[in-house]
């Protein structure tokens, strides 16, 4: 065992235990590199950013409850990443936090584990570079909006100021526009992992760290204002996902169930793999046009079942009060609450 090793165990203070999560240390070793740091990265794991009474700080999701890793750091001083974008870019010593997650957290001290019921969650991302969103990806949503099926995937954006957590709030009581046409989209959302130009489809979803379950929240009055779609996709809140950010060596991302309920009903219901364009497919498509950097989020489209394509007669907005869960095989269910 090297110096450095004996020096995070030590910082954990993992006493006789060491051997056992050196060994898992090792393990996660043998995860291929690519993070921006040259670090591995690692596998197996859920993370958030939840709020405490110190500010937003990594939560990472165990078996014994929600590791507050920020409060660890406080505590040991040991270089641990402290926002969930570290992860993501492959800062902080995450070595340490492979070692505090191995054999389902047990060297992770007590004091420092939420049980999840009681997280408050904050957002994943503070400041992407960009969220990009992908519109009418799903042969049926184009059809039952009378479009057809596009040709290249459309993109367009939401601002950082759209964005949201689990167990959000929107406050649509707030806007003023008439009729208030407030629609739900189910979305898978991904968090790039590396920085790339001109990616091969071949190898696209190695550049992803990992997925989310997303609602691109739509005003579909100011939507068809005119012909771009901004007014109506980049509303204050509007673009919610969590509660965790899977990462992708968990899933098989071209084939996950993804549901909409509202008020307790089912409203959308569909598989990955019916997307028009894949996630591989629309990072390689979008990158042959801008760089695509570590920690930028890609809304990868809804399916049909939006309020958008009922007949006239049977369309009603929603309003405030009411509640939308996007539900993503795997991923987890993302809460959000109308006000």
């Amino acid at each position: 065992m090297t110096q450095d090793r004996r020096s995070v165990i030590k910082g954990l203070g993992l006493g006789a235990g060491a051997a056992v999560l050196a060994a898992g240390a090792q393990a996660q070793a043998q995860a291929p590199r690519g993070m921006p740091t040259n670090q591995r990265p690692l596998k197996g794991i859920d993370i958030t950013n939840i709020v405490t009474a110190t500010g937003l700080g990594l939560g990472v999701k165990t078996a014994r409850g929600v590791l507050d890793v920020a409060a660890v750091e406080r505590d040991r001083k040991i270089g641990l990443p402290t926002k969930a974008i570290d992860v993501i870019n492959g800062r902080g010593n995450l070595e340490a936090l492979g070692l505090l997650l191995a054999n389902g957290a047990a060297a992770a001290p007590a004091n420092r584990l939420i049980p999840e019921a009681q997280v408050r969650f904050g957002n994943i991302v503070e400041n992407p570079g960009k969220i990009i969103c992908v519109g009418l990806n799903y042969a049926a949503h184009a059809a039952e909006g009378g479009s057809p099926p596009p040709k290249e995937p459309i993109l367009f954006n939401k601002f950082n100021t759209a964005l949201n957590h689990h167990n959000g709030t929107i406050e649509i009581s707030k806007e003023t526009t008439v009729p208030p046409k407030w629609d739900y989209e189910a979305e898978l959302v991904l968090i790039m992992g590396k920085t790339g130009r001109n990616i091969p489809e071949a190898t696209a979803l190695d550049w992803v760290y990992g997925y989310a379950s997303g609602n691109d929240f739509t005003n579909r009055d100011l939507q068809r204002r005119s012909a771009q779609w901004m007014l109506g996709k980049t509303q204050d809140k509007s673009g919610p996902f969590g509660p965790w950010l899977v990462s992708a060596d968990q899933v098989d991302v071209n084939n996950l169930d993804m549901k909409m309920i509202v008020n307790g009903e089912v409203r959308q219901d569909t598989n990955t793999r019916l997307m028009i364009f894949n996630c591989a497919q629309i990072i390689a498509y979008a990158s042959k046009a801008f760089t695509l950097e570590a920690g930028d989020v890609i809304f990868t489209g809804t399916c049909e079942g939006v309020i958008n394509g009922y007949p006239a007669d049977k369309q009603v907005w929603l309003k405030p009060g009411d509640k939308m869960v996007t539900q993503i095989e795997k991923i987890g269910d993302l809460h959000v609450t109308l006000t």
